[in-house]
This record gives C-alpha cells, structure tokens and sequence, in this order.
C-alpha cells in the first residue's frame, strides 16, 4: 500500500540490497533448510478458498496458492504471477482478459489450465459460503477458458477487478480435486504457491514446505515453515515467553505490545502503520432492536473512541472516525464530523424522535481469542449503560461460530477486525457496506450502491477521491457500521530471523517466504 511506513525498532539489520521487493535481509545460507516456526492467534476457517474469508485463512492462501495477479511488497498495483499478462480489453473497463503461463504444475503432477482458473472463480459465486468471499466478485459476471487464455466478463465497469483477482477469492485450486458445488472439508490443499501444504491440524498448526515445482513473481522461495495457533493473545504471549517459535505475528496482548523496547537484544521488533482497522457492525434487519436508523445513530453518539483505546489497547491502536483508514486515498473524518464528542443529550433525543423503550436491549457477540476483544466487548458497553440508554449484553464466541452466528442474523451488534485485501480505498466499501457485504447485517442502500459504481469507474483511483468520500458521508447518517479504530501492527521475532516487516504490508499478501535466518 502506497501509505504504508515500516519502522525497524532494533539494531540494524544487514542489507543485501534494493530491488523492487525493497530492502532484503542478508539471510544465513547454512540455515536455508531450517524450519522457521511462526505463532498466531488467526485462527483458519477453511482451507477451501471458496469456504473463507479471514485474515488467518487468507494468510495461508498467500502461501499455498497462486492467483492470476499478485502484489510486490509496498506494491500499489497488481503484477503477474500464474499469469504471463493481464489487462482490460475494448472500452469500458468490462472485459479483463489473462494469458496463463505454461509450467505451473499441482502437486498431483498436473498442469494448470485455463480451465482450473474458471473453475476456481465460477465455485467461489457458485457456492457462495455465508463466510466465503464471494461478496468480493460481486462484478464477475462470467468467464471464458480457451488454450492459455481466460477472459472475464463483468456485469459493470470495475476499475478494481484486477487487485480482487490478485487476492485469496483469485486462488487457484485443481480442479480434479475440489468439488463443484460444496467446500473441501478435509486437511488438504491443492494449489501452485511457494509451499506445499504437508500437514494441518486445525486450530492447532500448518506445516508448509517450499515448493520446487513453483513458477511465478517471487524469484526466490523460503524456509520450511511451521504455523502455530493459539487460541488466545495469553496463550501467544505464553507460547513466545517459552520459545515455542520464532516469529509473533497477530495478536500479542497490548500491555506487552505497549511495553516492548527496541533496545532488548533478545529479540528484534517491527512496527507498521498497518492499513488494518476495526468496526462496530450493527445488525439493521427489519425485526432487530437497532433497526431504526436513529438508534444506531445514538449509539454513535455515546461512544468515545479515544478512552476505548486509552482503556483496551493501551495506545497500540489510534481511533478511526471514517470507513476509510488514514492514510489511504479518500480517506475522511465523517464520523467525527457528526458525532464530534460523546454526547449523551443528543443520543437520548434520538431515540425519543424513535420512539423506542428504554433502555434499549441488544447482544453484542465477540470473537473469544482475538486481541483484546472481550475487553473491548465491556468497554464498549460500560460506554453505552452508563448513559442509561442502552443495556447490553455481551458474550464471545469461538472465531468460526462467532462468524455464522452473526452471517445469520442471530447477533444484534458485533465488533470485527477488517485487514486490507489489496492496496485501494475499494477494500474498505464494497465488502464492507455494499449491497450483499460481507458483514452480513442486512444493510443496503441504493445511494452507497451507486457511489460503489462511480469509483470503479477510473483506473486512475485519484479520480474516485470525491465519490468515497460521498459514500462516508452517508454512512456516517445510516450507521451500518461505526469505525472504532485503526490498528498499528507488530511483529516480534528472535534476534537471528529478519523478515518480519514484510508479513503484513497492506498489500493482503502475507510473506512467509521473506523470513529468513539472520
């Protein structure tokens, strides 16, 4: 992402050099078959690419599978990968047209074709899981597979469709091994990445081995690496204070995050202004209690963002007010323009203009493990009852039941986590407040539609700057969602494995290749 600013807070590091994937750490070649072990509280939702729709599974898709289109480190438009070329054909962005390479085999021995990248897209809309990314191809209308070439067709103009086809939801899976019409359940995967997937154990570890086999961008494949999962930040802080791996990557708990200091020799930290931010997302089906647009415009009204991360996050996170992160393009404070200071005259004469009983009641449902979630969950309501407005009842929930539970309209209010998928302004609409979004709380609205269209319409996305902006506006009077806050990011390793800025960039790549031994 072009906003993205990496800071080493330890000693210097060996440079190897400057190329396009920017600065390299200079790795130790007698370590190159060492397993690097790396521990993180994202859990996996599935390994189907069609089944997920996380930043754990996505962080595994990055390593296991190729899509058409990927991004360079810091990159801020999508390169080839599996293919040899890709671009827009005719006027007006609706027809994007790819030339697979020719020497990218499964790890059956099989070569991938054209048809394999058909029929990866057409089963991600075609099964269309309710935790799936389907949302994001939203525009794909159909696709075409002939010899080497794959053209697809879409339903409207859409500027962004190549960085979507640079994500997980572009994942190319054999088509000999992945059904049609259902996700993959089992513990296997089946695609043409840097590594291979040897074993999986869920929530328990992934053991990924470099992939001789691949052909693509990266010019340089990694170390074996072993993902540990751990059900909770303690659990990670525990696992890292006993040397159970090597690398610390999402979520160590914000007091040792507050606490770290560059100057341990024991260990080397890097942190990123990382494009990562965090919603509150409220259900506004037509039966639910937050329905009425004036009450959820009152709980934006109660909420103060800045003793929230004072209180949770100990200054590790910085308060947000737009759907937009800062940083990126079209970013604005509309939040902060409507609702300027926590105000509790103006909420409760909201919901008097409402007409509703109070205190309001709804359940406010959180992911059990992630981060500070649960703390965040009872300060989010210590807020909002100390008004006397609302009263809230709150309860955390394993990470895949927490997903259905609110995919299924059986949460009132939910706080989620949203990781860039790729370097544009796009990621934070679409998927986010669209029509059919992925956030799953029955809101639509034909005025956000429509800004959605307007800036896809320029492949240069300056242009779109004003259209977002229009779109934060009206959000911020609808209040699908309210933005909580904007995430720095942090990666721990041990003093001898450099790499580490290079795992979360903004890019939605996650780098498992670029660790290596110091």
């Amino acid at each position: 992402m072009r906003s993205v600013r990496i800071r080493i807070l330890a000693t210097l590091l060996v440079l190897a050099g400057v190329g396009v994937g920017g600065w390299q750490l200079l790795p130790a070649q007698e370590n190159s078959g060492k397993t690097i072990t790396v521990g993180t509280t994202d859990a996996v939702t599935s390994l189907d690419p069609a089944g997920a729709y996380d930043a754990g599974s996505w962080a595994l898709f990055s390593n296991v599978f190729q899509s058409l289109l990927t991004f360079e480190p810091g990159g801020a438009a999508p390169v080839p990968d599996a293919a040899k070329s890709c671009g827009f054909v005719g006027t007006g962005l609706r027809t994007y047209r790819c030339t697979l390479r020719d020497d990218l085999t499964f790890p059956s021995g099989r070569t991938m074709t054209a048809e394999d990248v058909k029929f990866s897209f057409e089963r991600v809309k075609r099964i269309n899981d309710e935790v799936g990314p389907a949302p994001l191809l939203a525009t794909l209308g159909s696709v075409d597979a002939k010899g080497l070439t794959v053209t697809f067709h879409l339903s409207s103009p859409d500027a962004t469709f190549p960085f979507k086809v640079a994500t997980g939801a572009g994942s190319i899976v054999d088509h000999t091994r992945y059904p049609k019409r259902a996700v993959r359940t089992d513990t296997g995967a089946d695609g043409t990445g840097l590594y291979v997937l040897k074993t999986y154990t869920k929530n328990k570890r992934a053991v990924l081995a470099p992939n001789p086999n691949y052909e693509g961008a990266v010019k340089e494949t990694g170390r074996p690496i072993v993902l540990r999962y751990y059900a909770d930040s303690q659990a990670l802080e525990a696992g890292w204070t006993a040397k159970e791996f090597d690398v610390a990557s999402r979520q160590l708990p914000p007091a040792l995050l507050a606490g770290l200091s560059p100057s341990d020799p024991k260990q080397r930290v890097t942190e990123v202004d990382s494009a990562e931010t965090r919603n509150l997302v409220l259900n506004v089906r037509a039966k639910a209690p937050l329905h009425d647009r004036r009450v959820r415009q009152a709980i934006a009204a109660l909420i103060n963002r800045e003793e929230l991360v004072s209180r949770t996050y100990k200054g590790t996170t910085d308060p947000l007010y737009g759907l937009i992160p800062a940083g990126i393009t079209g970013h604005a404070t509309s939040f902060f323009d409507d609702y300027p200071k926590p105000d509790a005259k103006k909420a409760r004469t909201l919901l008097t203009e409402a007409g509703v009983s109070l205190p309001v009641r709804f359940t406010y449902g959180y992911a059990e493990g992630r981060g500070a979630a649960a703390q965040e969950a009872a300060e989010l309501k210590r807020q909002l009852e100390a008004s006397g407005l609302f009263k809230v009842a709150t309860k955390g929930y394993e990470w895949t039941a927490f997903q259905k539970r609110y995919a299924e309209g059986r949460l009132d209010a939910w706080a989620v986590g949203w990781v860039a998928d790729y370097p544009d302004p796009d990621t934070f609409s679409a998927p986010l407040v669209g029509t059919g979004n992925s956030m799953k709380n029955g809101y639509s609205s034909k005025a956000v539609d429509r800004l959605i269209l307007d800036t896809q319409q320029d492949e240069d996305r300056s242009l779109a700057t004003d259209s977002f902006r229009q779109l934060q506006e009206v959000v911020a009077q609808d209040v699908p969602l309210i933005p909580l806050w904007q995430r720095k990011e942090y990666v721990l390793s041990s003093e001898d494995v450099g790499g580490g800025q290079y795992l979360s960039d903004g890019t939605g790549v996650f780098r498992l290749w670029r660790l290596s031994w110091i």
